[in-house]
């Protein structure tokens, strides 16, 4: 078995200071340098990755992610293990990371490629390619230091991706740019792991780590927590979130709900399209709330059907164990299995009290000719 990317045993520290000497006179009075305390933002972290593997990295702010990814890419140092890479590899770090300012859109081009060991004239036949993608034709030889964000990440991701690295990785930058920018750089990592590119993804966005990757991990406060398929690091992440801490607070004490089970009155999971369906949902609360009942379908391949709106479906509890008993009128569903998860939002639909993934199992039969994962009703007139 061949591994891209090997992380052994990765710890990193940062020396944080809390006074800093303002003066001469204080670094004569006082030489110790003033105080600190060291922050461990990486604890003996260890996964490998296969080669043509898309693992994703999921984890709150400060959980250590991108420290991790710095480490990997070798811009930062780890204060003890170490990272072993196979391959070229190609790191999209942050916004217009070794850009130099004040050289053009052209000349960082250049330099960004020969940072990646790309020769002149190899640049020279992707040069053209690389700015048809950035979408940059009019402002190549402008400064990058007058270009907006957009303009940067698209220069940045384009020339990432179209040295053809055998690593790839990103750190959360597809948040920016427009939804037309973001489609076409899902569609270039789309081809990159067909090619057999190693990517490691970075984003806060669970269901895109879920759609994306083979496998995910979960690092938190610098601890790989979980080291799995997606879906299961999903769940996990999920779980470790709402577990962490209460998330509304009612009077003096602090509300806490948990969905214990979830089962079908007749026992079954099974539908047949277009007919109703039905779950209760076991439902404990410690303390009485307003909140509101939520529900995602998903394709047996992690893709996202529907999510129904966090405002739509008020539920008050009391304290104690209550039943909650759900009717979809209607799945209008193709065949195949889909993964129902199920929750409660706080009464604004912001904050997720309580959070189930893989609730119950949908198995739907269809009798029609449709293809794709909905059976859309249409009603024609014509006049």
């Amino acid at each position: 078995m061949l591994y891209a990317i090997e992380a052994l045993n990765i710890s990193k520290s940062f020396r944080l200071h809390h006074e800093r000497h303002s003066s001469v006179k204080d670094r004569i009075l006082h030489p110790g340098g003033g105080t600190h305390t060291d922050f461990e933002a990486l604890r003996d972290v260890s996964f490998s990755v296969e080669e043509g593997e898309m693992v994703g990295i999921l984890g709150r702010n400060g959980s250590g992610k991108s420290t991790l990814l710095k480490t990997i890419c070798g811009v930062l140092q780890p204060s003890s293990g170490e990272v072993r890479l196979r391959g070229t590899l190609a790191g999209l770090l942050e916004l217009g990371a070794g850009f130099q300012p004040d050289l053009s859109g052209r000349d960082n081009v250049y330099l960004s490629a020969s940072l990646l060991g790309l020769s002149r004239r190899t640049v020279d036949h992707l040069f053209d390619e690389i700015v048809a993608f950035a979408e940059l034709e009019n402002f190549i030889d402008t400064p990058v230091k007058f270009y907006s964000s957009g303009m940067y990440v698209r220069l940045g991701f384009a020339v990432a991706v179209n040295v053809n690295p055998d690593i790839l990785v990103i750190d959360e930058v597809l948040a920016v740019g427009d939804e037309r920018f973001q489609a076409k750089c899902m569609d270039r990592i789309h081809q990159l792991k067909a090619d057999g590119r190693t990517i490691l993804l970075v984003s806060h966005n669970a269901d895109q780590i879920r759609a994306l990757c083979n496998r995910a991990i979960v690092l938190d406060h610098g601890v790989l927590v979980a080291d799995g398929s997606a879906g299961d690091s999903v769940r996990i992440f999920r779980e470790r979130l709402l577990g962490e801490a209460p998330t509304v607070t009612g009077g003096d004490a602090a509300t806490v709900v948990a969905i214990s089970t979830v089962t079908t009155p007749t026992g079954r999971f099974d539908a047949r399209s277009g007919q109703a369906w039905a779950l209760d949902v076991v439902v404990q609360s410690e303390t009485s709330l307003t909140g509101h009942f939520v529900m995602e379908i998903r394709s047996e391949s992690g893709a996202l059907v529907v999510r129904t709106d966090a405002t739509g479906s008020a539920i008050s509890l009391i304290p104690g164990e209550q039943r909650l008993s759900v009717r979809i009128p209607a799945v209008h569903l193709l065949s195949g299995r889909y993964e129902v998860a199920v929750g409660i939002t706080n009464e604004r639909g912001i904050e997720v009290l309580a959070w189930r993934d893989q609730a119950a199992v949908l198995e739907v039969v269809y009798d029609g000719r449709a293809t794709g994962l909905v059976d859309m009703q249409l009603d024609v007139t014509v006049y």
